[in-house]
């Protein structure tokens, strides 16, 4: 049996939001912390489609939906705005464009990073579903970006074969996938 999503090449979304790196004043770290990651986690054949956007509600929706909708991202993941300060809407953004949310994911990261930083309390991390697309909010520093996707990212795999999204290998001495059998 083939899975539908295994045919197509895997895209994958990457975006930095923080209106200091958008604007060239902060070197954008998390980005290349999530490619860096990735390119040692997943085997398959992938394309990354990388933005770096300021921390603004309609332009977050805009790029997630852009990502999922027009460029066909299986994964989007980001990270930066997911605390308490006035401007972290990251969450909220991805809240609006999805049409599942999957508080798992969230969760699992916030308890990771409680085994490092008694502050993980204030992170709103989230993930959710937009059509074939699996969104996931990772954190802005980049050793937390490791911890959490590290932790979540066993899942991902199979979430995107449920959701019809494209097949994802991954090197198992790094982060091994669980796919029930079947």
């Amino acid at each position: 049996m083939t899975t539908p999503g295994r045919q197509r090449p895997l895209k994958i979304g990457i975006v930095t939001v923080s209106d200091r790196a958008s604007r060239g004043i902060y070197e954008d770290k998390g980005g290349p912390a999530i490619h860096a990651e990735l390119s040692a986690i997943v085997t398959s054949p992938w394309e990354p489609v990388a933005r770096v956007i300021p921390d603004d509600l309609e332009g977050i929706v805009a790029t997630l939906t852009e990502l999922a909708d027009a460029e066909g991202c299986d994964l989007i993941v980001t990270t930066g705005g997911t605390g308490p300060a006035p401007r972290d809407v990251t969450p909220e953004a991805t809240e609006r464009v999805c049409q599942k949310m999957m508080p798992g994911f969230g969760e699992l990261m916030r308890t990771v990073s409680l085994t490092v930083v008694p502050t993980a309390i204030l992170s709103r991390q989230t993930a959710g579903i937009r059509g074939t697309s699996l969104i996931v909010n990772l954190p802005g520093k980049p050793s937390a970006i490791h911890d959490c996707l590290m932790a979540v990212f066993p899942a991902i795999p199979y979430c995107l074969d449920l959701i019809g999204g494209a097949w994802i290998d991954t090197d198992a001495a790094v982060c091994k996938a669980f796919r029930p059998k079947s």
